[in-house]
């Protein structure tokens, strides 16, 4: 008996956003060490736009979408994107692949605690051990003197924390925004328009600017896995799932992220894999089952 089409595709977008995003880490932290981040992240996203556009019109799909699903799709590309990834990218310059993906796993803590205090969900005891275990784990992880003491690394925690914020507020609102239908033009939207917002911010910032002919061997492939698999597969994926399953299931991405990263940033870039890291790891994402476990949410009394 086979599966349902939903069901196949819906475990095939889960494998992009567990597996592939877990390598963008490592990818982005190959090609922010020769390119300007914002730069890097612009050129990113617009290429993958053209491509989705371009893959879109082939299959005859329509372009056109409303103003208000525009309006809504430049939101999201802000949030997701501009501010989201740039950050991320940017506190990649100061901090290992590995480090920067077990910080972001606990996304599902900000998640809850924005759908609490937003939205006045109550929610049973599961979720709040959750977070109180997500606590512990996000300090054990900052709390590491190999990140206290090295120049740039704070920075980089913070401009993580505010990336994670920024990713958490956005799945929620993509969940109820009103969105372009077909999950391959809502993500070419989403990247034309965050793609655009990062070209602008790496002006303002008077990065340097420069063609693929005089990237390294090595920044090339970076750049190609980050737009046809981290760009084009996984975020059309993430924005599918958005729409098919709560924001809480997708920011379950977190479970499998920060183990393939780190595993890979140890592998190819020698990152160090402290004790207390491993430690952490194992609070925060026990925290984060919690949280993702039998959950049921209760109105505001």
């Amino acid at each position: 008996m086979s599966l349902p089409r939903k069901t196949v595709l819906i475990v095939l977008a889960f494998f992009a956003i567990y597996v592939i995003w877990g390598s963008t880490y490592l990818l982005n932290k190959i090609a922010v060490s020769h390119l300007p981040p914002f730069f890097l992240a612009s050129a990113r996203f617009l290429v993958s736009s053209i491509i989705i556009f371009l893959i879109a019109k082939s299959l005859k799909v329509s372009l056109k979408i409303s103003k208000k699903q525009f309006l809504n799709a430049t939101i999201a590309g802000f949030l997701f994107l501009t501010l989201g990834n740039g950050l991320a990218v940017f506190a990649l310059k100061y901090v290992d692949s590995g480090f920067t993906a077990l910080e972001i796993s606990a996304q599902p803590l900000v998640v809850l605690i924005i759908m609490r205090i937003l939205y006045g969900k109550r929610i049973t005891i599961m979720p709040y051990i959750g977070v109180i275990l997500g606590f512990i784990g996000v300090f054990l992880l900052v709390s590491q003197k190999q990140i206290i003491s090295q120049e740039g690394q704070v920075l980089g925690v913070i401009l993580i924390f505010v990336c994670m914020l920024s990713w958490a507020y956005a799945s929620i609102f993509v969940g109820k925004a009103d969105l372009p239908t077909n999950s391959f033009l809502n993500t070419a939207y989403q990247m034309l328009t965050g793609g655009i917002m990062l070209g602008v911010v790496s002006l303002i910032l008077n990065e340097q600017w420069s063609l693929p002919n005089v990237w390294k061997v090595h920044v090339k492939w970076s750049m190609l896995g980050l737009i046809l698999f981290g760009s084009i597969v996984a975020f059309t994926a993430f924005n599918y799932l958005l729409k098919e399953v709560s924001p809480e299931k997708v920011a379950t991405s977190t479970y499998v992220n920060p183990i393939i990263a780190l595993i890979l940033g140890w592998w190819v870039l020698n990152e160090q894999i402290t004790t207390q890291s491993v430690i952490a790891a194992i609070v925060l994402l026990t925290g984060v089952y919690f949280i993702n476990t039998k959950r049921t949410f209760k109105p505001r009394v």
